[in-house]
């Protein structure tokens, strides 16, 4: 046994665990390793798949047409599997009508009622977020993982750092990462013992590394593919700051097969930070890619309009282009070098640049457009060779 502080305390934890935490944890890197495949309806994680954006309906789910219109935005901006609350019997009866009328995979978030997650396997959903254990006792989640074998579905144990198991608590002196790593194996070998190994799992925490912790000590017990999210993140700000450090360090390292980040906003707005750190790692494409200097005194161009104007007009570009926006001649042309397409501001005047040329000098007012123009031009299968890629795999 290896003894270590945790959190301000002292617990014992198995030398097979042994692992530095909280100011000593070393990162490790688990690209190599095989995760299982798990089928949510029309999407498949793990097993080297793409790494899936979800997000989370904030519709009242009774009300099918507001929940359909929420839906077909996340759809829109690029979310991959979505889940609604299910509270009630009149949100389990509307799931038909969701179901129905949706491209992407249904997620149905259940809790305690186990005849809400047989209403909605009924419905047609693709998976289920439950906790078997918060289900009513064990012959309830019997007959719901039954039911889900039965359907084809997917289950997702979803252990969450602010609702573990008081006796998990106690034995560990907190919510801490070792605790909710037992919790969720503790779920999956029981799953498995009813012949259920569709499964996804999340190790949910506000903290962020706690949750890196959690994850990494469930990675190195199991190959069951990971749902990631930093829970109760906050607003957009922050909660997209405290997402990115939380998802992104893990998925650099190997961890993660589908992700969710939590913001207090629109649910738009955690597909699109999702879709960012995707990008930022490499590890998806989707649309621009856009950089841009933070200007200094140099600058003779207003560079944050001509960034935020850059910023709007790319925004509907599904094409995977790297664009820069810099603010003056001076290190500007030096700094696009390595972007697809780019504009450079001056005094009332500017350069575009297309892989790392000018190509135009041109007044400020004609830029965006002449940027558009090339953007729409642009074959992306014919960028010169040895060109850093900045966006990987889609």
């Amino acid at each position: 046994m290896t003894e270590l502080p945790l959190y301000g305390k002292c617990v014992e934890r198995p030398s097979s665990l042994a692992l530095p935490v909280m100011g000593e944890f070393v990162p490790r890197s688990f690209a190599h390793k095989r995760v299982r495949e798990c089928k949510i309806g029309s999407v498949t994680i793990g097993g080297g798949h793409p790494v899936a954006i979800q997000s989370m309906t904030l519709t009242d789910t009774r009300d099918a047409k507001a929940t359909l219109e929420q839906i077909h935005r996340l759809e829109e901006a690029g979310c991959e599997i979505v889940r609604v609350a299910v509270p009630d019997d009149e949100a389990a009866a509307a799931l038909y009508e969701i179901k129905k009328n949706m491209r992407v995979p249904l997620v149905a978030d259940i809790h305690f009622h186990y005849k809400l997650a047989l209403k909605a396997i009924d419905a047609g959903v693709d998976k289920i977020r439950i906790n078997p254990g918060n289900l009513g006792g064990e012959g309830r989640a019997k007959v719901v993982t039954k039911a889900a074998i039965e359907a084809g579905i997917a289950m997702r144990v979803g252990v969450n750092s602010g609702s573990l198991e008081k006796d998990l608590i106690d034995k560990y002196e907190g919510p801490t990462p070792m605790g909710m790593v037992e919790s969720a194996l503790r779920h999956t070998r029981w799953l498995e013992d009813e012949g259920f190994t569709n499964i996804v799992v999340s190790l949910k925490a506000s903290n962020v590394p706690r949750m890196i912790e959690a994850y990494t000590l469930f990675r190195e017990q199991s190959d069951y593919p990971l749902h990631l999210g930093v829970t109760e993140a906050g607003p957009i700000f922050t909660g997209s700051i405290k997402s990115a450090l939380g998802i992104g360090f893990l998925l650099q390292n190997g961890i993660g097969e589908t992700m969710r980040v939590s913001l207090t906003a629109d649910p738009v707005e955690e597909v699109k930070v999702a879709w960012e750190i995707l990008k930022a790692l490499g590890l998806r494409t989707k649309g621009v890619n856009l950089v841009a200097c933070p200007s200094c005194g140099r600058c003779e161009v207003d560079l944050l309009d001509l960034c935020a104007r850059v910023e709007k007009a790319v925004a509907k570009i599904d094409k995977p282009l790297h664009i820069a926006v810099m603010g003056c001649v001076v290190n500007g042309p030096g700094e696009a070098r390595e972007a697809d397409l780019a504009v450079v501001g001056g005094k009332g005047k500017g350069l575009l640049m297309k892989d790392g040329k000018v190509v135009a000098t041109l007044p400020e007012d004609e830029l965006i457009p002449a940027l558009l123009r090339e953007a729409e031009l642009y074959d992306v299968s014919m960028r010169p060779s040895g060109k850093v890629r900045f966006v990987a795999s889609a």
